[in-house]
């Protein structure tokens, strides 16, 4: 039988980045957490954390996450059928990109969590890339863009976002008076969420261009957006979020009939228990 607090201790160190965060979070001394670690790899006769170039879990330690986050949400069930059980607040942990977290995403969970009394720790990550957090065994659930599932996993689809091309008036009379041809793109600083955000190659390509163009790089919802309507750039944002500066005429479609509708899916472990089955449902509800 495996010893569940030396999981623990696994898990911590892994969503906390290190031994003295996970410590603080599970009340221990970085030297405790060290020692439980070293007592599950010792019992498997191999390492579960690799620590250079950065710490993650190793294959053996993601298979080990990924059961744990399982193990997790079936003890909640448990809870329910024999209420007699202490019964900590329930913590899930989920990769989700920003743009649906800036949008959508709280008003479509807010009842449910309310309701189940579930604690949420959200992992951004880009929509084109937050799947490879649940394959190393980090979150028990994830919402991208890619619609396989992994191995154990099943995916639904859940809503799809539109992308459009804004940027202010003066923006575009400055950069595209003559349009949207190849030296305006050259020389137009535009804006990208991240290294991995590709939804400004992706409209570019549309457009039939492929060379390199100037951009400045935000890594939030809000700053994206901030940053559009004080003309220093323009990017791909989401209609939703940008919908009442579209509206006043603040900010205008560069590339009408080129915007980009981005389908997002939910993937969660197929034997995770009943919990992260009826927020699914609650989320196959926007798609009805």
């Amino acid at each position: 039988m495996l010893d569940y607090k030396l999981l623990q201790a696994l898990a911590s160190v892994v969503e906390n980045g290190g031994f003295e965060r996970a410590g603080d979070a599970l009340g221990l001394t970085q030297s405790a957490v060290s020692q439980r670690i070293k007592s599950l790899e010792v019992r498997l006769g191999q390492p579960l954390l690799t620590r250079h170039p950065e710490l993650k879990a190793t294959p053996a330690g993601q298979k080990l996450l990924n059961h744990f986050q399982q193990v997790q949400l079936l003890e909640r069930d448990l809870h329910h059928a024999i209420p007699t059980l202490t019964e900590e607040s329930s913590r899930l942990r989920i990769a989700i990109n920003a743009d649906s977290v800036a949008t959508w995403w709280a008003a479509a969970i807010g009842d449910f969590c309310r309701r189940e009394g579930l604690l949420l720790d959200l992992v951004i990550e880009d929509q084109d890339v937050g799947l490879k957090r649940m394959r190393e065994g980090d979150v028990a659930a994830c919402l991208c863009s890619n619609s396989q599932p992994i191995a154990g996993a099943r995916a639904v689809p859940i809503t799809a976002a539109s992308y459009w091309p804004l940027a202010t008036p003066d923006y575009r009379n400055h950069y595209f008076s003559d349009g949207l041809t190849p030296t305006a793109f050259e020389s137009a600083p535009a804006i990208i969420f991240g290294p991995n955000d590709q939804l400004q190659h992706r409209f570019l390509a549309g457009l039939g261009y492929h060379g390199r163009f100037p951009f400045h790089l935000c890594p939030s919802s809000e700053g994206f957006v901030q940053m559009a309507r004080a003309g220093i750039g323009y990017g791909m944002i989401p209609e939703m979020q940008a919908r009442q500066w579209i509206q006043s005429g603040e900010l205008i479609n560069l590339a009408p009939g080129h915007e980009l509708t981005v389908p997002l899916y939910w993937h969660f472990w197929r034997h995770s228990g009943e919990l992260l089955q009826r927020l699914t449902r609650t989320l196959q509800t926007m798609s009805q």
